[in-house]
């Protein structure tokens, strides 16, 4: 009898879990399924079972607060309906195949903190829309086909602590509100077509860790005042049109960072190796 109790209480909680969960919602899931190809996925969804067993869907309270599909062979374009999906706190859709550009209807998701859409094929404009997702922590874009200048809104994401937009088509300058970003760790934007000099605001990032810039078209020096960033330990400028030319270093736990001139007039960054 007892037995019989608990599966009574597990049926009637699986069934409880899958009839609260929105109408909208389910419908956003079943969307992305059918326009990336959900039938080829390495790990598919079963349509008529309930929504807490598909693969990389995670629920709190009768909620879609994240959505894992990484490496999973998702194929086409990301629909819309992805921004009714409003209590979505991270999207994990890296190291896939998906087309088409990013759809503004993201900016929906106000509680998204990581939104990782890198190794795909996304193409067009980052949309400016994305700057409406105030509480984004990590925005992971590197390796697709994206085109065009980092918009503006980004550098009104405050809690920004990883911008990673590198091996895209990005031209323009670095915007130089990127002094905004206070909170932010981790730039890469690396392997653009990227052009301008390194903005000096670069160096009031107090919590900067990581610089990627090399492989762009950027001009002038690198701005002396990143020998202030006593936290920066991995710095790649190389390949530029810079008056210098920098190599690439990457230290772990450096006590100090520095900016010395050899003989050559070849600058370099003073770190402890790994």
């Amino acid at each position: 009898m007892k037995t019989l109790k608990l599966s009574l209480i597990f049926i009637l909680t699986a069934f409880y879990s899958f009839a609260n969960i929105s109408s909208t919602e389910k419908d956003a899931l079943i969307a992305l399924y059918h326009s990336t190809n959900g039938t080829e996925w390495n790990s598919t969804w079963d349509l008529s079972a309930s929504i807490d067993s598909w693969y990389g869907v995670k629920i709190e309270n009768e909620k879609i607060v994240e959505l894992n599909l990484q490496f999973n062979n998702l194929q086409g374009n990301l629909p819309a309906e992805i921004g009714s999906l409003i209590h979505l706190r991270k999207i994990n859709l890296g190291f896939n195949k998906l087309t088409g550009t990013i759809p503004t209807s993201l900016k929906n998701l106000k509680d998204l903190t990581s939104l990782e859409l890198f190794m795909n094929g996304f193409e067009g404009n980052i949309p400016t829309e994305l700057g409406e997702l105030k509480k984004l922590e990590s925005l992971k874009l590197y390796s697709n086909k994206l085109t065009g200048k980092i918009p503006a809104s980004l550098m009104e994401l405050t809690n920004l602590r990883e911008l990673l937009l590198g091996s895209n088509y990005l031209t323009g300058q670095i915007p130089t509100e990127i002094y905004a970003l206070t909170k932010l760790q981790k730039l890469s934007l690396m392997d653009n077509k990227m052009n301008g000099e390194i903005p000096i605001e670069i160096a009031q990032l107090k919590d900067l860790e990581e610089l990627l810039l090399s492989t762009n078209q950027f001009t002038g020096d690198l701005p002396i005042d990143l020998i202030n960033l006593t936290k920066l330990n991995t710095v790649m400028v190389s390949d530029n049109n810079l008056n210098q030319e920098y190599i690439s270093v990457s230290g772990k736990n450096p006590p100090t960072l520095g900016l010395l001139e050899l003989q050559n007039s070849t600058a370099v960054m003073d770190i402890e190796k790994e």
